[in-house]
């Protein structure tokens, strides 16, 4: 037997399966907001009040296939447990069928023996027909 076969997975691959996992065990977006035709999120990572450069990126949601989860992974590679879960917000957004939402998500992980500083700020829109 191969021992790389037989080596434990890293913390990161095993929360990376978790959220494979977590988006293959939720609804559809396409079922849970029939209308919508298009969905995009723009977000930027921030810490102590500044943009972390590098950290924006914007993400257009295949609504066809997508699933009604939005996680985010923190940008901290060192950050523990971290990362943010927007997925109530844009739910809420789409069934009242609101074309844009802004807001802010902490991060709730750990890096070294204290909090993760950053903070998500997000911006959603949606179009529907």
């Amino acid at each position: 037997m191969d021992p790389l076969s037989r080596r434990r997975p890293s913390d990161g691959e095993l929360r990376v399966a978790e959220r494979w996992q977590r988006a293959d065990d939720a609804p559809r977006l396409c079922d849970e907001a029939p209308n919508l035709k298009t969905l995009r999120i723009s977000a930027e990572e921030w810490r102590g009040g500044g943009g972390i450069s590098g950290s924006g990126h914007v993400k257009i949601i295949q609504v066809a296939t997508a699933p009604a989860l939005f996680l985010m992974p923190c940008g901290d590679p060192r950050c523990k447990d971290g990362g943010h879960d927007i997925t109530y917000e844009v739910m809420n957004m789409l069934r009242s069928q609101a074309t844009q939402i802004e807001g802010e998500d902490g991060c709730g992980g750990s890096v070294g023996g204290g909090e993760c500083a950053r903070q998500l700020r997000y911006v959603v829109t949606a179009t529907y027909g």
